[in-house]
């Protein structure tokens, strides 16, 4: 099993504060696309450099995010 983030494409409101704290800079919006609500979603850039601290889904004032760690 390896780390995961999954963001709730419709749950998220593009605020931008996940890629703000993540530490790796790995979380950004996805500007190539829109939610149903007409917003860019966050998405996880390169999850090989994710260390699964979950700052993202901390800060993410509507909890659209969800991070699983190895093991």
């Amino acid at each position: 099993m390896k780390n995961s983030v999954i963001v709730d494409e419709e749950v998220c409101k593009g605020c931008g504060l996940c890629a703000f704290t993540c530490p790796k800079k790995i979380m950004e919006l996805d500007r190539s696309r829109l939610n149903g609500k007409g917003y860019h979603a966050a998405v996880c850039t390169d999850l090989g450099q994710c260390i699964a601290c979950a700052m993202c889904a901390v800060i993410c004032p509507d909890s659209a995010i969800t991070v699983t760690k190895e093991g």
